[in-house]
C-alpha cells in the first residue's frame, strides 16, 4: 500500500474540488451522446481504468541528441529518485503503476530496499531492460562491433551473461519479462556478413531464453537503424518475428513506433503479429522523420488510434493468448519530463476510449461490402469523439487529479525537487 504518495491527499482535493462540478455536467452530455450511439459511458470509465502503461526510467530524466543536452532542475540523480518522479505520474493520472527498470543504469547494491522504496510509491515493476548497447566502466570486452551478434564469442558470452544478470534482478523485482533490443549492426557495405550476423544473435538469444523464470517472457525489439547506419542485425518486424518463432512461444515482439521507416504502416504490423500471435507489446511515442521518440500523440493522434484500433479489435475477437504490454518511451529534450509522461498517458487512454467507441458489426459489414468510405467513417466518427470527460471521471474515481498537468504545475514539484537535488551541468550529449 502507498504510504509516501509525493503529493498530498488535501491539495490534490482542493484541485479537484473546482472542477468537479463542471465535469459532471459535461459528463452527463456526453454520456447522452454516446447513448444515442449505443455506448455505456460508465463501461468506458471501467475499461480506460483498467488500462495500464508502464513508464521508463529513463524517461523521467531529461532527454537529449548526440549534439547537446540540457538539463532541468530537480532532475532524478538514481533509481530512487527517478521513481519519486513516477510517482508523481501516476498519482495524478492513476495510468501507469508499473515502471521499467534499465541495467546497469539502475543497479543498485539493495535491490530488496528498491522494490520497497517502490512499493511505498504506489508503484511496482514491469519489463526490465538490457543495455548491450554502450561500454560500461570496468567491462571486460567492447560493443564497439557488436553484442550477442559479435564474432567473438566472448563478447557474445558477455552479453548473454548480462541479460541473464537482468532477469536475476527482475525476478527480486517482481517483474515478469525481459526486454532485448540490441544496437548491432554495421556502418559500411561488407563490414558484416549478414547472415552469419543474424545466426549469431539467434544462437546467443537462445541462451537467455532457456533461463526464463517460470512465467516470464522474453520481448525482442527491432529497430530500422541507429547507432549502425548502414545495416541493423533485427532491422524490421519481420527478422524479429523469425527470431521470435525461432526461440518459442515465450518469445514475441515488441513495436515502437519509431523504429520503422517514415511511411511504413506501423498498425498494419501490429495487426500481423496479432495474428501470428507474436505480439509482445507496444513502446508508444510519436515521430516525424524515424526514432525521434516525441511524446505519444504530439504529432498525429491518429495514428495512435490507428494502432489501438488494431489493439482493440483483437480483444473483442478474443485472439488466443493476446496480453500485450505497453510502455511509454520517449526522450524529454525541452520539456519538464513529468509534464510529457502525463500528458502521453492520457493520449494513450484517449486512442484507447475512442477505439472502444468503433463500431465493430458495422466496420465488418463495410469491409465485406467493399465500401471504403463507409469504413473510413466509422473511424473517422470515433476519433472524432472528445472522450475527455471519461478520462478525466476515471483519474476522479481512482483518486487521481481531474486535470493532472494543472494539478502538477500547481503542486511546485518541480521547485521543492529543484531545492534537494544537485543540478548536473549542462553541455553532455547523449540520448539520456
Amino acid at each position: 500500500m502507498a504510504d509516501r504518495l509525493p503529493i498530498s491527499a488535501e491539495f490534490l482535493a482542493e484541485q479537484n474540488a473546482a472542477l468537479e462540478a463542471h465535469l459532471r455536467a459535461d459528463f452527463e452530455h456526453l454520456g447522452a451522446q454516446l447513448e444515442r450511439r449505443g455506448a455505456a459511458i460508465d463501461r468506458l470509465v471501467d475499461r480506460v481504468r483498467g488500462l495500464r502503461v508502464a513508464i521508463p526510467t529513463w524517461g523521467v530524466g531529461t532527454g537529449g541528441t548526440r549534439f547537446a543536452r540540457f538539463p532541468i532542475p530537480g532532475e532524478p540523480r538514481s533509481i530512487f529518485e527517478k521513481l519519486e518522479d513516477c510517482a508523481v505520474v501516476q498519482q495524478l493520472g492513476r495510468a501507469t503503476p508499473t515502471v521499467s527498470p534499465h541495467l546497469p543504469w539502475d543497479r543498485v547494491d539493495d535491490v530488496d530496499a528498491l522494490r520497497r522504496h517502490a512499493a511505498a510509491l504506489g508503484l511496482g515493476f514491469d519489463a526490465v531492460n538490457s543495455n548491450t548497447f554502450q561500454d560500461q566502466q570496468g567491462q571486460g570486452h567492447s560493443y564497439k562491433y557488436g553484442s550477442l551478434a559479435h564474432v567473438d564469442p566472448a563478447v557474445r558470452a558477455q552479453a548473454v551473461a548480462h541479460n541473464l544478470d537482468c532477469i536475476a534482478v527482475g525476478e527480486r523485482l517482481g517483474s515478469k519479462a525481459l526486454t532485448v533490443w540490441i544496437a548491432d549492426g554495421s556502418n559500411f557495405p561488407g563490414q558484416q556478413h549478414f547472415a552469419r550476423a543474424l545466426d549469431r544473435y539467434v544462437d546467443a538469444m537462445r541462451e537467455i531464453y532457456a533461463k526464463l523464470p517460470d512465467g516470464w517472457r522474453l520481448f525482442l525489439e527491432h529497430k530500422l537503424y541507429e547507432p549502425a547506419l548502414y545495416s541493423t542485425v533485427v532491422a524490421d518486424w519481420g527478422t524479429s518475428y523469425v527470431c521470435a518463432e525461432r526461440l518459442g512461444p515465450r518469445a514475441q515482439c515488441l513495436v515502437d513506433l519509431g523504429h520503422h521507416a517514415p511511411t511504413v504502416n506501423v498498425e498494419q504490423i501490429v495487426a500481423r503479429l496479432i495474428q501470428f500471435g507474436k505480439l509482445g507489446g507496444f513502446h508508444f511515442n510519436d515521430s516525424k522523420y524515424g526514432d525521434d521518440d516525441l511524446d505519444t500523440g504530439a504529432v498525429d493522434p491518429f495514428r495512435i488510434f490507428l494502432v489501438f484500433n488494431e489493439l482493440v479489435d483483437a480483444e473483442a475477437r478474443e485472439v488466443d493468448g493476446f496480453d500485450p504490454a505497453y510502455m511509454l518511451d520517449q526522450s524529454h529534450n525541452v520539456t519538464d519530463p513529468i509534464e510529457s509522461l502525463i500528458e502521453s498517458a492520457a493520449a494513450v487512454q484517449r486512442a484507447f476510449v475512442q477505439a472502444l467507441l468503433v463500431d465493430r458489426d458495422a466496420l465488418g459489414a463495410a469491409q465485406e461490402a467493399n465500401d471504403p468510405l463507409g469504413a473510413a467513417q466509422l473511424l473517422r466518427e470515433a476519433a472524432r469523439t472528445d472522450v475527455e470527460p471519461v478520462l478525466r471521471m476515471s483519474r476522479l474515481g481512482a483518486g487521481g487529479a481531474i486535470d493532472p498537468l494543472a494539478a502538477y504545475r500547481a503542486s511546485g514539484y518541480r521547485a521543492r525537487t529543484a531545492e534537494t537535488r544537485t543540478a548536473e551541468p549542462t553541455g553532455r550529449p547523449g540520448i539520456v
